[in-house]
């Protein structure tokens, strides 16, 4: 399936026009790991129990969302996280493995759109959705950084 991204009701920069082959909506990513100290509420300052911090479910989410789509980027294309929208369900003890899941939901111009959830290794920890935006990496580090100048 071709499709265009960057059509707009604005022109958008040459950084962010391109076409490629997205991935059908429905389509899969996943990330897991296993909690420690260093992803703990505690560590991450958003809590102070050593427990598995939201911060760090949110990051796996993301992860799972940027696995989801990376193999249909071209070189030099890269996805930020522009919007985040989740419930933290549960609590999981350190030693436990997490992982999350991301569906493609949507895409519109250079947005991707996700159904993220997470779990344990007992049950759902966590679900919301995700956005993503499509960007030149070189391009949007450069102007990232022009803002130091």
């Amino acid at each position: 399936m071709l499709h265009v991204l960057g059509a707009a009701r604005r022109p958008l920069s040459r950084a962010y026009v391109r076409c490629l082959a997205i991935p059908p909506l429905g389509t899969l990513g996943s990330a897991a790991k296993v909690v420690d100290a260093r992803i703990s509420a505690a560590t991450l300052g958003s809590g102070s129990l050593h427990v598995f911090g939201t911060p760090a479910m949110i990051a796996l989410m993301e992860q799972a969302s940027c696995d989801c789509v990376g193999s249909f980027l071209e070189a030099g294309e890269t996805t930020v996280g522009t919007k985040v929208e989740i419930v933290h369900l549960k609590c999981t003890p350190l030693g436990m493995g997490v992982r999350a899941e991301a569906t493609l939901t949507g895409v519109k111009n250079k947005f991707l759109t996700f159904d993220v959830v997470a779990f344990d290794d007992k049950e759902k920890i966590g679900k919301g959705t995700h956005q993503r935006a499509i960007v030149q990496s070189e391009p949007f580090f450069e102007a990232c950084s022009a803002k130091k100048a």
